[in-house]
């Protein structure tokens, strides 16, 4: 599976980013997929995640209420980020792996995007 996120840019605290991530050469509705971030200097911290079998979502405390994951029938990925703020700050990755569980455990993920900046100021 190749996956290719888009859609990250500057914005300003409070504003909001819709994110994309096309998957191709796969059966895109059997894979669980997930958002991950990583900030300079700081580990790779999972955002969000969509399971493969029944749509369930998860997310960290920190986005919780303001980040939306979901995906669609074009095999497309999306993350819907409401009002960002500085410490939202980071490269965002999608990563896809074909079970699921474990949704908040990078080294579960075989596939992995190449990362979107995403810079929120204050």
């Amino acid at each position: 599976v190749q996956l290719q996120a888009s859609g990250g840019g500057l914005v300003e605290a409070g504003g909001s980013l819709r994110l994309s991530c096309v998957a191709s050469g796969g059966t895109f509705s059997s894979y669980a997929m997930s958002w991950f971030r990583q900030a300079p200097g700081k580990e790779r911290e999972f955002v969000a995640a969509i399971s493969a079998s029944v749509g369930s979502t998860y997310y960290a405390d920190s986005v919780k209420g303001r980040f939306t994951i979901f995906r669609d029938n074009t095999n497309t990925l999306y993350l819907e980020m409401n009002s960002l703020k500085p410490d939202d700050t980071a490269v965002y990755y999608c990563a896809a792996k074909s079970f699921d569980g474990g949704h908040d455990y990078a080294k579960y993920y075989s596939y992995w995007g190449q990362g979107t900046q995403v810079t929120v100021s204050s």
